[in-house]
């Protein structure tokens, strides 16, 4: 019996790391990390002709009705070619709210809406996967107050969706009054978070999650498995490029591959990430195979690879020499995106924390 990807997925990633190879060089990168947002608007048009916004929306309002391991191996292919567009909130942790959580009538909305990519999401949910202080989210009847750290995929954004403590999810419309946008300047200029201040804004509440967590808690687990899936593209990648770089790059009159300390730190590499592959794919699969055990291989899947993807990236600037810190070389469009990673919908040590109270209950 085979025991991975199918030609399909196969087939879908393949298009998206062609589609990146050819329009997203490391020209291109360094265009958008310094601002250039057309070219950023460029990939993100050519990434969803390709058809991921209607990803997971049923095929009844008009999406390819796939499911979490497809999305998991598409945000692989982001990660690997460092993709310069929205996805995890957009177009997988979206959908999922509201197919779990809306109503018929939101469900006809806003699904058949994402599907035409007429709706775009930007979404919030720091209330339960790390607020600080003052960031407190209140909701009171049909308005919202209170400050959304690190809002995913805001930047095309026709709507937010927003999260508060208690697991409550709605939607505000991105030009509703009261509204104040802080966009939040990381290490990974690929991608683009925001803070909302929000006073008093209408907000729509998914009807099925006013008294119930587990639709959030379901949104968070498949956004951590996305991350943890574009992290693994991005590592990788960064392995492909030691290697080559290892075969290429001469002292001595011979290339530093054939030296045994460069052997070892790719042999390292490369036996730390493989088992990673079964590990996102099995956290996938079990979003809706294995409902007794999703949470915990969403935690452990990104954990994992948080700490995994961090030592690939080191260990393969490492193997680049002085070469892996410079620009010109662009090695680090990858290492700043698992850095972000790393630290978006929870930490390694956050995430860690919430996989051994799961096991304790």
């Amino acid at each position: 019996m085979y025991f991975g990807l199918s030609e399909d997925q196969i087939f879908f990633q393949d298009n998206i790391k062609r589609f990146l190879e050819e329009n997203s060089s490391v020209d291109i990168l360094r265009k958008i990390a310094a601002d250039d947002r057309t070219f950023a608007k460029d990939i993100h048009d050519g990434i969803v002709n390709l058809g991921i916004n209607g990803l997971l929306v049923p095929e009844e309002f008009g999406g390819l009705g796939l499911d979490i391991l497809f999305a998991a191996a598409i945000s692989e292919s982001l990660g690997y070619g460092a993709g310069a567009t929205p996805f995890v909130g957009s177009y997988v942790m979206a959908p999922i709210a509201i197919i779990d959580g809306g109503s018929d009538k939101q469900k006809q909305n806003y699904l058949t809406n994402v599907a035409s990519n007429e709706v775009k999401f930007g979404v919030g949910f720091s209330a339960l996967t790390g607020a600080r202080d003052d960031s407190e989210i209140q909701i009171k009847g049909n308005k919202i107050s209170g400050r959304s750290l690190f809002v995913l995929d805001y930047e095309y954004a026709t709507h937010f969706m927003i999260s508060d403590i208690n697991g409550c999810i709605g939607v505000i419309d991105a030009q509703a009054n009261g509204i104040d946008l802080v966009e939040l300047k990381t290490i990974d200029r690929t991608r683009n978070v925001c803070e909302l201040i929000l006073k008093n804004v209408d907000f729509e509440i998914l009807e099925q999650t006013k008294n119930s967590k587990n639709t959030a808690e379901k949104v968070i687990d498949a956004g951590r498995i996305m991350l943890a899936a574009d992290s693994l593209g991005a590592a990788q990648n960064m392995i492909n490029k030691a290697v080559d770089y290892a075969k290429e790059r001469k002292q001595f009159g011979r290339a530093i591959g054939s030296f045994q300390a460069v052997k070892h730190m790719c042999a390292e590499m490369v036996a730390e990430l493989e088992p990673c592959y079964a590990l996102i794919w099995h956290a996938a699969h079990a979003q809706k195979h294995m409902p007794n055990e999703a949470r915990l291989m969403a935690c452990q899947a990104k954990s994992h690879l948080s700490d995994v993807t961090k030592e690939v990236a080191k260990k393969s600037t490492e193997v680049h020499g002085g070469m892996g810190f410079t620009d010109l070389l662009g090695l680090h469009y990858w290492f700043k995106r698992i850095g972000l990673n790393r630290q978006l919908l929870g930490t390694p040590e956050r995430v860690r924390e919430e996989a051994a109270l799961l096991q304790l209950n």
